[in-house]
């Protein structure tokens, strides 16, 4: 059974989407669920209630302008999905990005990867890359999910967040520790410079506040380091 996690999309079958569809909704929503279905496009992860997590999977769809932004939460047997996926790549963003964005989001893609930091990109920019919708407006932030392995680590990429500069644009996202447990990256920054006594970890079934490390074999020592 794959394991599941935040940031996750997931395909339905034929099945499962005809079992979605068989639900009542209003003329808006059946619109959106049905334009869904017959392009075959993802949904995602979402928060897990651990009881149901071995027959049920509750998946998320974030309906783009034309749909009002309506945000839908289904809840759909395991055996109604085809198969799980990622975001797509961080690198992948760049044809949605101005022209003056571009030279410095590669520097930043680069530096990410050659410190190891596996960055993929979610939120609107990522759901408008994955179905070609209206997810972008001119206000959206880009929403980074990045692969970090300790507090050492977490601190290096959050300095190149931090570092990154072009015109109307504003990063946003999380780091994600081994565990699956998440921090947004400038909650990250502002706990490690001593400014806040807590930082909001997220994690497949909630989100709490955690005063001490919270991911695999991290020391006290280290993260005070």
């Amino acid at each position: 059974m794959t394991p599941l996690h935040r940031h996750q999309i997931a395909w339905l079958t034929d099945a499962g989407w005809q079992q979605v569809l068989g639900l009542q909704w209003d003329a808006q929503a059946e619109d959106c669920l049905r334009h869904w279905a017959s392009q075959r496009l993802p949904l995602v992860v979402t928060r897990q209630t651990a009881g149901e997590l071995a027959h049920t999977v509750a998946l998320g769809l974030p309906a783009p302008a034309r749909w009002d932004k309506r945000r839908f939460t289904l809840a759909v047997p395991r055996r109604a999905i085809l198969y799980f996926d990622a975001f797509p790549r961080a690198t992948e963003v760049l044809g949605l990005l101005p022209m003056p964005a571009r030279a410095p989001w590669l520097q930043l893609c680069e530096q990410l990867s050659t410190r190891q930091a596996s960055a993929r990109v979610y939120g609107s920019y990522g759901w408008q890359l994955l179905t070609g919708l209206d997810h972008v407006h001119a206000e959206s932030d880009i929403d980074l999910y990045i692969t970090v392995s300790d507090a050492r680590h977490a601190d290096t990429v959050a300095a190149l967040l931090q570092g990154f500069a072009a015109a109307r644009l504003r990063l946003d996202g999380e780091l994600v520790f081994d565990a699956g447990a998440a921090v947004a990256w400038r909650e990250w920054a502002t706990w490690r410079s001593g400014k806040s006594t807590a930082v909001l970890v997220k994690r497949l079934h909630g989100a709490t506040l955690e005063y001490a490390p919270f991911w695999r074999s991290t020391s006290t020592a280290e993260l005070m380091q």
